[in-house]
């Protein structure tokens, strides 16, 4: 590109013309635009956007858009006469232009928060990215309500109000113009923060009580919509109540107000759309792949390499199989995935009594995945979902004590679960802390009672009641209130009804891993017992989501159930 010539003159003297340099050459249309902008002020040189100007009724002014703002802050060289809407973005500063890529195009909208949102995920001012977010004042006062304890609720109620003095204790912020969201140092959210600073004239139906809070947000959020439509132009916006109570956003909708639900904690819209672990090979697989796949021997298992557009879709430690009838099945797990090619190595049949972990051997082909998983010291996180009566919690048990016990490869295992109740309550327990969590581990009772009775059936009295000591002295019963902290060493950690813990409250279990820890989390997704939990948000969810694709954790989703005939016919009917 040649350089631009040298200016002759002073650069406050430079002539328009002097301005259409050979090195900022620019397309025909916007050469046009500028020379038509020139005419224009030529002809009224006071008058740089007659939108600016008050009438003769004295019409405020308008408040100065973002781009003329950040041009305003930049040295001017000379004076330059305004370009056109159409060329505005074109002559934006590249470092503006890479900040507008990352945003979203169409119009920014206002967000009026509900109390609950800040509740139940108190990060959750930066989350709506380039848009505004609106708290009013009746927000404030029932945070500072739910701040007291040391419940979940209140520990976030903390944590949200803390993030409110961040954000209005920054250097040079202004509650009457909006505080910044990124001054705290989170980039992603380009909006700002506005207080409800005077109030505000709204008119409600007489049959909703005017002092509930529910009731003055809606109030709120009606008087914001009347201000915001009065607006034209890039000033007037959407207004939307966010909030995780069903029956605000339904009020809200019947009194013709937009409202949504509080989407960004959901790891998935569709539950259906969960990782499964699994992936069934196509029945042409070995006629379209039969060119291009390498096999080797090591040990018991036999490797293949294959390549074609079956790899990009594959992750490790995925598992594949093939079955068609008049064909040998092949029941892989894939241990490598590159850029075109796949490697698959083949699993240990435990549905074989030669293979049993604790007398256990699976029946399905799902059970046998799992129990690959389980078994494997590689892995240390295994994610179990499934319907009741699948086999999750037998078969974690089954091939922790083979591991603890005959391999030596953990100390012991540890077994926590959510103590979430399916109806009332019933109190407070007395006794330690493994009594205490004593009536919520019927499940752990009831599978060691199999395991010891399949494995030491014909030692006698004795024999049971000695297995069933040794048993005992290696399983520790902890509840999760008091994790928080602990560091578990060499350790096989079991935790059961995973489906009712928060996102939230499973990092805190699976951060506690230390050195030589397996942790096992299984749960039934259609059965979440906790208050504002679904599918999509679960903690179960989540880690499934995230923990795809690494090669030291695996998931498998067992879709058979094995309990009894009545069990499975219950789970599909009811």
């Amino acid at each position: 590109m040649p350089l631009p010539p040298a200016p002759t003159k002073r650069a406050a003297l430079l002539s328009p013309e002097a301005l259409d340099a050979p090195a900022r050459a620019a397309p025909k249309a916007r050469r046009t635009s500028a020379e038509r902008q020139t005419d224009a002020r030529k002809e009224s040189p006071t008058l740089f956007d007659d939108r600016q100007l008050p009438d003769a009724g004295g019409a405020p002014l308008a408040p100065p858009t973002v781009a003329a703002t950040a041009r305003a802050s930049e040295p001017v060289v000379a004076p330059l006469p305004p370009a056109p809407l159409a060329s505005r973005v074109v002559e934006e500063p590249a470092q503006d232009r890479r900040k507008r890529s990352v945003k979203k195009t169409g119009p920014k909208r206002l967000f009026v928060l509900d109390t609950n949102v800040l509740l139940h995920d108190p990060t959750c001012l930066f989350r709506f990215e380039e848009h505004d977010i609106y708290l009013p004042m009746i927000v404030l006062e029932e945070l500072d309500g739910h701040k007291k304890g040391t419940t979940e609720v209140a520990r976030n109620g903390r944590q949200a109000s803390r993030t409110l003095d961040a954000l209005a204790g920054a250097q040079g912020a202004d509650m009457s113009e909006g505080l910044k969201l990124d001054t705290t140092g989170h980039k992603e959210a380009g909006g700002r923060l506005y207080f409800q600073t005077q109030p505000l004239d709204y008119q409600l139906p007489t049959s909703l009580p005017q002092g509930k809070a529910d009731n003055q947000i809606l109030g709120v959020v009606q008087a914001l919509r009347a201000l915001h439509e009065k607006n034209k132009g890039a000033d007037r916006r959407e207004v939307v109540l966010v909030s995780k109570d069903i029956n605000m956003r339904v009020k809200a909708r019947a009194l013709g107000l937009a409202a949504d639900d509080y989407q960004n904690d959901k790891a998935l819209e569709d539950g259906d759309l969960l990782y499964s672990g699994s992936l069934a090979l196509p029945p042409d697989f070995w006629t379209r792949q039969s060119k291009a796949v390498e096999s080797w021997q090591s040990g018991s298992s036999t490797f293949y390499r294959i390549t074609g557009p079956l790899v990009p879709s594959l992750y490790i430690n995925q598992f594949v199989y093939f079955e068609a009838p008049g064909e040998p099945s092949m029941y892989a797990r894939v241990t490598e995935v590159r850029d075109k090619t796949a490697v698959l190595k083949t699993l240990k049949d435990y549905s074989s009594g030669k293979n049993a972990v604790w007398g256990v051997t699976t029946r399905n082909r799902e059970q046998n995945f799992a129990m690959n998983l389980l078994m494997d010291p590689d892995v240390d996180f295994v994610t179990l979902t499934g319907t009741a009566g699948t086999g999750k919690t037998l078969m974690a048990l089954a091939s922790g004590l083979t591991q603890v016990l005959d391999d030596r490869r953990y100390t012991e295992i540890i077994m926590t679960r959510a103590t979430v109740s399916v109806g009332e309550d019933i109190g407070f327990l007395p006794g330690t802390e493994e009594e205490k969590m004593g009536p919520w581990m019927g499940a752990l009772d009831d599978n060691l009672e199999f395991l010891a009775k399949g494995d030491n059936g014909g030692a006698g009295e004795w024999g049971r009641a000695a297995t069933n000591e040794l048993i005992r002295s290696k399983i520790k019963i902890k509840s999760m209130n008091f994790m928080r902290g602990r560091t578990f060493l060499n350790k096989y950690v079991i935790i059961d009804e995973a489906q009712n813990l928060t996102p939230k409250q499973m990092k805190t279990l699976v951060t506690r891993a230390g050195p030589g820890t397996k942790i096992i989390c299984m749960g039934n997704l259609a059965q979440i017992d906790t208050p504002y939990l679904t599918e999509g948000s679960s903690g179960l969810t989540f880690a499934v989501d995230r923990f795809k694709g690494w090669p030291h954790s695996g998931h498998i989703t067992l879709a058979r159930g094995e309990r009894s005939r009545l069990a499975d016919f219950a789970s599909d009917v009811l």
